[in-house]
């Protein structure tokens, strides 16, 4: 088994759900390894909420426990904190296969919303994988 390190460092741009106020973002990772026949599930972590923020710094880390790189698929889902039910601000998915990571932290940008006017909304992690 190896771990797959991820730093979160920030999200950008962010699009504001909320009608009152400013949307209050967390971001939701899910870990799974997408097999020809069945795709095989390795968790979900979650960061912490950022109240009333579309630019929120996390510098928070998380570890999933993973056979290797190989067919995984890193989902990152930037969610609005509700009262009622969460609302989806974006979402990427990542394969961790092709970016070639090793224990030498990998910056990653990814664009999880695009605008047709104005900037589009990014994650920045920091990923790094030891055997």
């Amino acid at each position: 088994m190896g771990v797959l390190k991820i730093y979160l460092d920030k999200a950008t741009n962010l699009k504001d759900k909320d009608t009152i106020g400013k949307s209050d973002p967390y971001i939701k990772f899910s870990m799974e390894q997408d097999n020809l026949l069945k795709d095989k599930d390795y968790g979900d972590m979650k960061s912490t909420t950022k109240k009333n923020d579309l630019n929120p710094v996390y510098g928070e880390v998380f570890h999933f426990n993973i056979p290797s790189l190989k067919n995984m698929v890193l989902t990152v889902k930037v969610m609005d904190d509700d009262i009622v039910s969460d609302d989806k601000m974006g979402k990427c998915k990542i394969k961790l296969e092709k970016l070639g990571l090793s224990d030498t932290p990998m910056e990653v940008k990814e664009k999880v919303y695009n605008r047709v006017f104005g900037k589009d909304s990014y994650v920045h992690l920091q990923l790094s994988y030891t055997d």
